[in-house]
């Protein structure tokens, strides 16, 4: 008979496992779209092309770096495809519509999306960006 604490311990081994697997797959996508916009050159008056910051969760104070490709959608609306960071090892990616708005060279965006129960359900996000 296996003792118990070896049975928890394996099956936690394997989630981590699982757990890492899934961010390494998501990873390679949006690191190809991150240097692909790199080489083109972000539209004049836009908030399309990629972007660098930070993310605040203002529920639990959790925070981490942010990287963002903004394009344009098919129906003239913005979509912006996430990869955040949590702790410099948690990895997670989305892509989410967004609401944009420009006033004297700020861009303010917001708008929301359900991303699961598993990842924590309707996120509300709203947030500005200039060229600098």
């Amino acid at each position: 008979m296996i003792p118990p604490g070896r049975i928890r311990s394996t099956w936690v081994k394997a989630a981590l496992l699982t757990v890492i697997a899934a961010g390494l797959c998501g990873c390679s996508g949006f690191n190809h779209a991150w240097k692909q916009a790199g080489k083109q050159p972000a539209p004049a008056g836009s908030i399309q092309g990629r972007w660098e910051g930070r993310w605040r969760s203002e529920v639990n104070g959790h925070n981490g770096a942010l990287r963002c490709i903004v394009t344009l959608n098919e129906t003239n609306g913005y979509e912006a495809r996430f990869r955040a960071t949590y702790r410099k090892v948690v990895r997670f990616s989305y892509t989410v519509p967004l609401s944009i708005t420009e006033s004297n060279g700020i861009w303010h965006f917001s708008g929301e999306e359900n991303l699961g129960v598993l990842a924590g359900g309707v996120y509300r996000y709203e947030g500005t960006a200039s060229t600098t």
